[in-house]
């Protein structure tokens, strides 16, 4: 493993680059930015989540409708990692992802004046593709400073500082619903928005030299991503990741309904049972990244918390169709723990491992990532409303499908069997 600051050439160290060398001593303080960026999604999701049932009868709008409002922030931060990670990989990581930053802001304050259901969606998409930056940028700057084993741990470490989003989210969103309504939670993320942008501002500086850039344009971006995508193991990792995702955001988008309306939980409670499942994703994060990562293969333990995923996926679907017979909340509530738990293996391990295979294109990898993440996860959302607002089954099904896809996925693409998976593309 070359020091910290020297960068490998298809297996030969060349000159520290001072950029890099200079972030990493920066340690801690780019962990926090880097979190603080990733916890934005789940944050301006999450946050929003105990208020869908309230924005249904203010609106006047159908609960399908509004489960719209989450599918097309989820469309918009899966298209706009597309376009932000080739232009951070041509103009570096500061510049795009300040623009970004400036525009969710905006768009965000928007979305708390929305008279109708229509302009919020349309809002809601333009927060998502701003909100891309964040996301596409902090991985790209991970792949810039750390590299194999040390990758896979800091991808970890980041989901505990990002974990702590979903947790509070929910939490902090039904409080403000006892205060006001649904608009002071868009007005709590303007907020929020305009001072992780000034932190960036100030403290993020910039991971990717001059001389590493990629001077083509539109042409030349979609040419790297075709070659990405050539890659079999690649593409593995990026379906299973992204499969994984969409059971994660079935229970996201349906949770809400299912947890109040079906079983008569208060926004509170939802808040808490929703926090609860986040301390598990993160626990299981911290398991994966201190005790597990260069103890364990990445692959085993990827395997492992997709096994457990389908597991409770096929349980939830076992109780939900009635085959146990009328079943409470509570077993229903360990089900999507345990599914939202093995996350914590299933994640971070997808990442680091695509992302060993592509040091020379970090950011068209980090946005091809996230945009299937992000794509598969808005198709799933409407899915799970297509039996209406009384009914558990279709998050169940949708779930389970896509535990079968992710697994078989991560079987047949990445083949993690053969040695040569782990050696990066030929």
């Amino acid at each position: 493993m070359p020091e910290s600051g020297q960068k490998t050439t298809q297996g030969h160290i060349t000159e520290p680059a001072p950029v890099v060398t200079a972030a990493r001593r920066t340690g801690l303080l780019v962990t926090l930015v880097l979190g603080g960026l990733t916890a934005l999604p789940p944050l301006s999701m999450d946050m929003y989540l105990p208020a869908l049932p309230e924005v249904t009868g203010a609106l006047r709008a159908p609960a399908a409708t509004v489960q719209l409002t989450l599918t097309a922030c989820l469309a918009g931060m899966a298209l706009g990692q597309l376009v932000v990670g080739p232009m951070s990989d041509k103009w570096g990581r500061r510049r795009p992802l300040l623009v970004g930053m400036a525009v969710y802001v905006l768009a965000t304050a928007v979305c708390a004046l929305a008279p109708t259901a229509e302009l919020l969606i349309g809002f809601r998409l333009l927060q998502g593709l701003a909100g891309a930056a964040g996301i596409v940028i902090a991985r790209a700057v991970v792949r810039d400073l750390y590299d194999g084993v040390e990758m896979a741990r800091f991808f970890s470490t980041l989901m505990l500082i990002s974990g702590v989003a979903p947790i509070i989210a929910p939490l902090i969103g039904g409080q403000i619903l006892r205060l006001t309504d649904w608009r002071g939670v868009f007005h709590v993320l303007t907020v929020i928005g305009v001072l992780l942008t000034l932190v960036v501002w100030r403290f993020l500086h910039e991971t990717l030299p001059p001389e590493r850039r990629h001077e083509g344009g539109v042409g030349q971006a979609l040419r790297t991503m075709r070659g990405l995508l050539a890659d079999r193991v690649f593409t593995g990792y990026m379906l299973t990741g992204g499969l994984a995702f969409a059971a994660l955001f079935a229970y996201i988008s349906a949770s809400p309904f299912v947890i109040q309306d079906l079983y008569g939980a208060s926004p509170q409670t939802f808040s808490l049972l929703f926090g609860l499942n986040s301390v598990g994703l993160v626990a299981v994060g911290q398991i994966n990244g201190k005790l597990l990562v260069g103890r364990v293969s990445l692959d085993k333990a990827l395997g492992f918390g997709l096994g457990t995923i389908l597991l409770a996926s096929v349980a939830l679907t076992l109780m939900t169709t009635g085959v146990f017979g009328e079943t409470g909340l509570a077993p229903i509530a360990a089900g999507l723990f345990v599914l939202m738990s093995a996350m914590g293996l299933a994640m971070p391990n997808t990442n680091a491992q695509a992302l060993m295979r592509t040091p020379h294109a970090a950011g068209s990898a980090s946005a091809l990532l996230g945009t299937s993440s992000f794509l598969i996860g808005a198709v799933a959302s409407p899915l799970v409303g297509i039996a209406g607002e009384h009914t558990a089954v279709p998050m169940a099904v949708v779930q389970l499908g896509c535990a079968v896809l992710a697994l078989a996925c991560f079987l047949g693409l990445c083949r993690p069997w053969r040695t040569e998976a782990q050696a990066g593309p030929a």
